[in-house]
């Protein structure tokens, strides 16, 4: 194809300048051409212009079989406009081909009546009164031929074609491009239709299909800011639980940054009230009776922050059997097991506490936090040897690149305190401090850089300091922290929409020629340069997690430091009991430090190789040494 584009580009002149030569087997002078003549043309990318100027050269009679064929074999709109211009006097107008009749909605889900300005219907096919072009457009759609369907539809936007059929070209467009998988894309030409208002007829079909692109884009940034700005009134049937999941969401943000308790509440309150009114059969049941319960347990309503908490772990909803939506909601889950938990942890009711962190699946992204939770349950409940067996579960090579939890450091030398085994409380401690001192540094000079407002404007460079493609990959940060700050699921969502990004650029490049070169490039303009607007989104969302990230190492490195003052006074009362007690120590205080995969299984010395059927089965056995 490339030898045929380079040779086509050669013949543009010879056309333009020799209309009496022959090129590429077809005449150029005053004969006849046929269809197949023509079609040959546009195969070899010869410019519209250049093969409308050498049918006004030919003379050529066009009967309607022969602009049928045209229509048929998906020759440019000027070229057939052209054709009908030179067609017999008296031919018959050309029928559009005959397909199946198919009288279903856009939105089969969506059964009420949507209706225009006008109080009319709009139907899935092409108006009887809408140019040709258009109708034929919408039924390559339906014909499964979305490149060929698109192709067209961009021609006559790019040449100004049928200008009060705008929004209609770019809806049928959107949908095109959302059918070669070019979700994107396809979300920008849905947006040109929504950006328009609820009064564009179009409007009431573009916004569920938004709605219905954020299952594969994960990010829901653009259509919340519509929620938000969009009378509820004018909410359509199809995108209704979604927008009123994603108007909760917002006002929860808005209760975490509120001024007052009193403002605080009433957001909390409206947040409900938006997720009261989606539908249990909607996937977004599940997530609002979860942040649901968020709010119950920050208003101290711990019974029915359990009860919704519950529901979401017992009920079931229909994802679409789409792989990513079971995952996600299997994950919801099991943070809603955890929040259970942690509510019995709150009041001290350590057992049934246990019992909720244990519900949690070793498949689970988040068994390894479940783990490291149930070991601060054994310290309460004195469970010391279980405790830094779940800790070593947590510190096993299987999370290394996957689980970032610091916490766990801590929560062990806490463990060998009470212990009173404070040579190895120390050694803890300082390993902690060399390990994640640097961590806290280099996140405390990356966050410098971004302090201000005129800093934070150069948020895409924060993102491509890291994930970019340019990242030196110099520094400390371990993969298990790049995963941790991933869960964030606002910043996961545009990460993963930049990677569709990404994904659509190499399919516009692996299309034909004459699509890749015209509707390809237009693409991916809009893609360079909405890519960087997403990557300034990341870069700021990026931003704020790592400041919670820093404040947590803060917080653990001061716990550090206190751990480590409690040591040397510790470390003084128990010099001063064996200086008066020496006589009644003996070698048989001395132990050996062993680990068994169950209370209930042999025990036998751990020689430090993991197993993963024993991951979270680990005990330690040995005695306190405490006088």
């Amino acid at each position: 194809m490339t030898t045929m584009k380079l040779t086509s580009k050669i013949g543009f002149g010879i056309v333009q300048i020799a209309l009496g030569l022959s090129l590429f087997g077809y005449s150029t002078d005053a004969q006849a051409l046929t269809c197949d003549e023509i079609i040959s043309m546009v195969g070899y990318d010869l410019p519209t212009d250049v093969i409308i100027n050498t049918l006004k050269g030919s003379g050529t009679r066009f009967s309607s079989d022969e602009i049928q064929c045209l229509v048929d074999k998906g020759a440019p709109s000027a070229v057939i406009d052209q054709a009908k211009r030179m067609s017999a006097a008296q031919e018959r107008p050309v029928e559009m081909p005959e397909e199946e009749e198919d009288n279903r909605r856009i939105d089969d889900e969506d059964d009420v009546e949507i209706r225009n300005v006008r109080g009319e219907d709009l139907s899935e096919d092409g108006d009887a009164d809408d140019p040709r072009e258009i109708q034929h457009a919408i039924k390559l759609i339906r014909a499964k031929k979305p490149l060929d369907a698109s192709y067209r539809l961009f021609s006559m936007l790019s040449e100004g074609k049928y200008p009060t059929f705008e929004s209609k070209i770019h809806y049928y467009l959107a949908r095109a491009l959302n059918e070669l998988e070019m979700y994107h894309s396809s979300q920008y030409y849905y947006l040109q239709v929504i950006k328009k208002g609820p009064a564009d007829p179009y409007f009431n079909y573009a916004l569920p299909k938004l709605v219905a692109l954020t299952r594969f884009t994960d990010d829901d940034t653009d259509l919340a800011r519509i929620a938000a700005k969009l009378p509820v009134d004018r909410f359509p049937r199809a995108a209704k639980n979604q927008l009123h999941y994603l108007l909760g969401v917002q006002d929860y943000n808005k209760a975490l940054k509120a001024p007052s308790d009193e403002d605080r509440d009433l957001a909390f309150g409206a947040a409900r009230k938006n997720f009261e009114k989606v539908s249990s059969k909607s996937p977004y049941y599940l997530p609002s009776r979860y942040i649901e319960g968020v709010i119950f347990n920050q208003q101290d309503k711990l019974k029915s922050s359990v009860r919704a908490f519950r529901e979401v772990y017992r009920e079931e909803v229909d994802v679409y059997n789409d792989p990513r939506e079971v995952r996600k909601l299997n994950d919801l889950k099991d943070l809603a097991l955890i929040n259970i938990a942690s509510i019995y942890y709150g009041i001290t009711r350590y057992d049934e506490a246990s019992s909720y962190y244990q519900k949690v699946s070793r498949q689970s992204s988040y068994w390894a936090e479940s783990i490291f939770r149930d070991a601060w349950t054994n310290l309460h409940l004195g469970q010391l040897n279980v405790t830094l067996g779940k800790v070593l579960t947590v510190e096993s090579p299987y999370f290394k690149d996957t689980d970032f939890i610091p916490e766990a450091k801590i929560l062990k030398a806490l463990t060998y305190f009470q212990l009173c085994d404070y040579n190895k409380v120390e050694k803890i401690i300082n390993g902690f401090d060399a390990t994640y001192q640097p961590i806290k540094s280099e996140i405390t000079e990356f966050l410098a850089d971004y302090e201000t407002v005129e800093q934070r404007k150069l948020a895409d460079q924060a993102w491509q300091r890291y994930f970019g493609p340019e990242a030196d990959g110099e520094t400390v940060l371990p993969q298990s922290f790049f995963a941790r700050v991933l869960k964030n699921q606002d910043l996961s969502g545009v990460v993963r929409h930049l990677e569709m990004m990404d994904e659509e650029v190499r399919l516009i490049d692996s299309e034909k020629p004459q699509w890749r070169d015209t509707v390809g490039i237009h693409l991916k303009k809009i893609l360079e340069k909405d890519k960087r607007v997403y990557e300034k989104r990341a870069g700021r969302l990026l931003i704020a997690e790592m400041r919670v990230q820093s404040d947590m190492l803060s917080g653990l490195l001061s716990q550090s430091q206190i751990i480590g003052f409690e040591v040397v006074d510790a470390q003084r009362l128990d010099y001063e009991y064996k200086a008066s007690n020496f006589e009644a120590l003996t070698d048989d205080s001395k132990f050996d430090v062993d680990f068994a995969t169950s209370p209930d299984l042999i025990y036998w010395p751990f020689n430090g190789e993991f197993w993963a059927d024993e991951l979270g089965y680990y005990n330690y056995t040995e005695q306190s040494s405490c006088q």
